[in-house]
């Protein structure tokens, strides 16, 4: 069936009026093209009836002698414009030779088709006008893609299954599988505390709540509303501290007892709790010190300590010393008894987000894209002695051990990943992957680990292996 398409040219060269007619061709039918519909294999076509096929049978069954095409504008463009019937111009002549054997024109990109993918996850070479489309599917396995996941598979939409390139798992490594996410927070996690010998986990968020799970069944039983962003948490024995800006809350889970710890300086951004004493980093540069009397159940002080000159985004304590690291781009270490500063490290070039220490070593990471590893000296200095580079800047760095026992560094990164490496020798064991950037890491017992996105998202990992003889883990950052 045709339709006809005329018009008059207007008077000139000449003065005579010419009449042209074209016949264009109407859009075969769907079951007679072969083409499924791009729009029905997102989800969102809302054509009823679609000229096009709406059938995952066609995709993975379509016959070699049909081949299978996905409708995109550009397809339906072009297919209009092969059945115009219009005058020989120089470049049909080519064409036509080109048909013949005469010749061999090299091909303009410009005018060639390019078959749209029907996921992110398809990658298919251009297509041109003179040559028949390449099916979606085939029986070649394609090579995988390491360390990217289908983005389609992510939104539930890869039609391709085993047969797609990229990954269709959280994990690139079978030492680590996602066991279950819990859903309940709004926004970026900033915080995730396992009590200790408790079924309760505490996480924070940016969203202004702290949330309550319970570890066997993986729902939330309580949410407390802070009213602004909660920026850090921390935890020993039965106390639940929140940083929020200018005050840190204080909750005892045991006796229901709620305490304001007031702290001047800004956001609190990190919270680290060992032996009753808190310590608290603040936006403005400063320390914070806390000393928890059990008897009157109530926090002591606080010591004021200035020395940074930006945000104080990290703290931990181990190894004799307390260690910060902050937007200035320097680690400080602490005698944590008198909290004075014995060193100042500054070899970051850009802020620096975490310090965690192993063993004998301290680590920090910083978004210039390097993990540093500091040694001391005989004299009592600290120096760098090696430097881990990565593609991405590092946001949180933890330590756990595996079931062998064998030390390993939880490094994350802002491109939604997290690496994992043995220690000492950096070699990696494989990575974890979220839908935002991971700002949070905590290790709980037996192998188990958590990780908090931006998106509000806290999943929870095991490492494989049996931990009953097991030790407990080394401290998370």
């Amino acid at each position: 069936m045709t339709e006809v398409i005329s018009r008059r040219a207007p008077n000139g060269f000449g003065g005579a009026r010419h009449r042209h007619s074209w016949h264009r061709a109407q859009p075969a039918a769907a079951h007679d093209s072969g083409i499924v519909c791009k729009y029905w294999l997102q989800g969102n076509c809302t054509r009823n009836p679609c000229r096009f096929l709406h059938s995952h049978k066609a995709i993975l069954s379509h016959l070699p002698s049909q081949p299978l095409r996905v409708a995109t504008k550009r397809a339906n463009e072009v297919q209009n414009a092969r059945n115009v019937k219009r005058r020989t111009s120089p470049e049909d002549a080519l064409d036509n030779k080109v048909n013949q054997g005469g010749i061999t024109k090299k091909p303009f990109v410009e005018e060639k088709v390019v078959e749209e993918k029907v996921v992110n996850s398809v990658d298919q070479k251009p297509t041109a006008v003179d040559q028949k489309p390449t099916a979606v599917c085939n029986d070649v396995v394609p090579e995988k893609v390491l360390h990217k996941i289908c983005v389609d598979w992510l939104k539930k939409s890869c039609v391709l299954g085993e047969k797609c390139k990229y990954m269709h798992s959280w994990s690139s490594s079978n030492d680590f599988s996602k066991m279950v996410q819990l859903e309940g927070h709004q926004k970026a996690v900033t915080g995730i505390n396992l009590l200790s010998g408790s079924d309760k986990l505490f996480t924070s968020s940016e969203d202004g709540t702290v949330l309550m799970w319970n570890c066997h069944t993986g729902k939330c039983i309580v949410e407390a509303n802070m009213g602004s962003p909660v920026w850090c948490l921390a935890s020993e024995g039965p106390w639940v501290c929140a940083g929020i800006t200018n005050a840190v809350k204080a909750w005892n889970i045991e006796t229901q007892l709620e305490l304001t710890l007031n702290a001047p300086g800004g956001h609190v951004y990190s919270l680290t709790m060992v032996d009753g004493v808190l310590y608290c980093g603040l936006q403005d540069g400063s320390i914070l010190v806390w000393k928890l009397n059990s008897e009157a159940a109530s926090f002591e002080g606080p010591m004021l300590v200035k020395g940074h000159t930006g945000a104080v985004v990290s703290l931990f304590l181990g190894g004799n010393g307390l260690y910060s690291g902050s937007v200035d781009k320097t680690v400080k270490i602490w005698d944590y008894k008198n909290m004075v500063c014995i060193h100042t490290l500054q070899k970051h070039s850009e802020e620096v987000m975490s310090v965690l220490c192993w063993e004998r070593y301290l680590l920090s990471s910083s978004l210039d894209k390097t993990i540093k590893v500091w040694g001391f000296t005989e004299e009592g200095n600290v120096e760098v002695i090696h430097t881990h580079f990565e593609d991405n800047g590092i946001l949180s760095l933890s330590g756990m051990h595996d079931a062998a026992g064998n030390p390993i560094l939880l490094c994350s990164c802002n491109d939604n990943s997290v690496r994992l490496y043995d220690l000492p020798s950096f070699v990696e064991r494989g990575r974890i992957y979220a839908n935002e950037d991971v700002r949070k890491i905590h290790i709980g017992p037996r192998g188990q680990f958590f990780t908090g996105d931006e998106a509000g998202a806290v999943s929870v990992w095991r490492c494989s292996g049996d931990f009953s003889g097991l030790l407990d883990n080394i401290s998370a950052a």
